[in-house]
């Protein structure tokens, strides 16, 4: 495993390598809102047995620095860009989960010629005036109390209580990482949250895309993200039963073969 710093021009961001040496397929991942490349640790670990897997902290979370803000995902998109050329990437498959697939979809939009296929896990393509007032009334909160003052409405929609009372171990670590994140750099990936609007260029997407929900997801609706599919010219759509957000985990093994079967590896 290697561990990286990616120069942005004064800040960077935290990137790890692992897996399989160059000349294997690559496989990109990237974190949600309020977590860290430590919630792919579990898909990391098989996909390493035949690619190249590279994790990076989103600004603002994690190990990676904290820029001023707001930010929009034009910048999240440049620095998926540049976690791909420090590591010499050409092209890779992307998975990301919530903000990270949201940024995937941008990243597929703006350079698709940079990846092989796309994975979009519990994410929207929108921004509705009550999605906008809801991350409004986030920010106000952690700005008041910090990031444990939203903690537990958070937990409630990232996973189920079945979950939560299997795997008390997976939510605490998930806890940490929510709490580890910057104040600054949540409020501004929310602000790129409240400026989504790839809902009506998804028609343009031209790599082969997977779209994997929640079917207890408050956050992406599985029915939007059904209708976010239907729009994308080259897509699969798997719905997970029993799970919240953070799909990859709460449904874990569905999720894992989804994506065993749509990445081939």
């Amino acid at each position: 495993m290697t561990d990286r710093r990616v120069d942005r021009g004064g800040w960077s961001l935290a990137a790890v390598e692992s897996g399989q040496a160059p000349g294997a397929p690559v496989v990109v991942m990237s974190n949600s809102l309020g977590a860290t490349r430590a919630m792919w640790d579990d898909q990391a670990d098989w996909l390493g047995r035949t690619a190249r897997v590279i994790r990076y902290d989103t600004r603002g979370h994690g190990a990676s620095d904290t820029p001023p803000g707001p930010y929009s995902f034009d910048d999240l998109v440049d620095d998926v860009l540049a976690v791909m050329d420090a590591f010499g990437v050409g092209r890779a498959a992307y998975v990301g989960l919530s903000l990270g697939g949201m940024t995937g979809l941008g990243l597929g939009l703006r350079a698709p010629e940079r990846l092989t296929r796309l994975v979009v896990a519990a994410a929207r393509a929108d921004a509705p005036p009550p999605f906008v007032q809801s991350w409004d009334d986030r920010v106000a909160k952690i700005r008041e109390g910090g990031m444990a003052a939203i903690w537990p409405g958070t937990l409630e929609r990232w996973l189920t209580p079945g979950f939560q009372e299997a795997e008390p171990e997976a939510a605490e670590a998930l806890r940490a990482q929510f709490l580890e994140t910057t104040v600054d750099g949540y409020a501004g990936c929310a602000a790129a949250l409240q400026g989504l609007d790839y809902l009506r260029h998804l028609g343009n997407l031209t790599i082969p895309t997977l779209y994997v929900a929640g079917a207890e997801d408050m956050g992406a609706p599985a029915s939007a993200m059904e209708s976010m599919a239907a729009a994308t010219p080259d897509a699969r759509y798997v719905c997970v039963a029993d799970a919240a957000h953070i799909v990859n985990l709460d449904g874990r093994a569905a999720f894992d073969a989804a994506l065993r079967d749509f990445l081939e590896l």
